[in-house]
């Protein structure tokens, strides 16, 4: 490198990585360089407002009204057919400092659901499907995700029976067994903010669950992740719910025992080998 005959410094300090070209290939942070023993300032800066928007995503409220307008005028369910229920969390410090009250409806939720139920006079097993659309810890990717992820779903639903769709605020994954289970739903479809990464603010995540009920473990759910523009498309990911859904109705189950057969093009299977490193 050069050096300025004035100053006796480098004309550029920042020394930087061969790797850096791998960047348009992923949002890691790789390649970063150094300036002496430090990061960039430009690339200290940039950490930064990732952390920021992070944190911002975690703490920003629903707009409730923004989203249902949305869902109403695009994925074409009309108002009152939404649900605005709420966890036992009273408040955004109390959900991330108490994950089990994020976990089940608040008393006055549970009263809407079954006030719904009656005065409709639903049988048990009467819908296909409850879809629960949960702020989690990302409402920006609810926000964002969940309207054209509806409207590229729902269109290969057809011949499911769909109950009342349900926004909650302050829930977590497991808050949509409960809303399954209020309303005699067979499978409930849980959309959720997810944790904040440094690289990606707006991750929404699917979560099915067959015969949803209070109590239920993670080993009961299917999950799709990181549904997003920067991530898995609406169409990749509608595919795969879709094949999970009707799996599940035809199999009765859902869970570690639910496998995701979309991908299944895979060598082993192009070649016809069970194993390709075996020819």
């Amino acid at each position: 490198m050069m050096k300025n005959k004035s100053t006796g410094f480098a004309d550029n300090p920042v020394v930087e990585n061969p790797w850096r070209r791998l960047r348009e290939f992923t949002d890691a942070r790789i390649g970063l360089g150094r300036a002496g023993v430090s990061l960039p300032t430009n690339e200290l800066l940039e950490f930064q407002l990732s952390h920021a928007r992070a944190r911002d995503a975690v703490h920003f409220p629903l707009d409730f009204e923004g989203l249902v307008s949305a869902i109403e005028s695009s994925a074409g369910i009309p108002v009152t057919d939404i649900h605005r229920l709420q966890s036992r969390a009273d408040d955004r410090m109390t959900y991330l400092q108490r994950p089990d009250l994020g976990r089940r409806l608040h008393s006055h939720s549970r009263e809407i659901l079954q006030h719904d139920l009656a005065t409709k006079g639903e049988v048990a097993g009467e819908y296909d499907l409850s879809i629960a659309v949960v702020d989690g810890l990302s409402s920006l990717a609810v926000q964002q995700n969940v309207v054209p992820f509806l409207e590229t779903l729902l269109p290969q639903l057809n011949d499911f029976s769909l109950a009342p769709l349900c926004v909650v605020e302050q829930g977590r994954v497991a808050v949509g067994d409960e809303v399954g289970e209020l309303l005699n739903a067979r499978c409930v479809m849980v959309l959720i903010g997810e944790r904040p990464g440094l690289s990606s603010p707006d991750s929404l995540g699917l979560y099915l669950t067959y015969q949803p009920h209070v109590g239920l473990t993670d080993a009961a759910r299917n999950c799709i992740s990181n549904i997003r523009p920067a991530g898995l498309s609406y169409v990749e990911a509608a595919r795969r719910a879709a094949y999970l859904l009707n799996e599940s109705r035809r199999l009765r189950l859902s869970g570690v025992n639910l496998k995701d057969r979309t991908q299944d093009d895979v060598v082993e299977t192009v070649s016809g080998n069970k194993n390709f490193l075996i020819s």
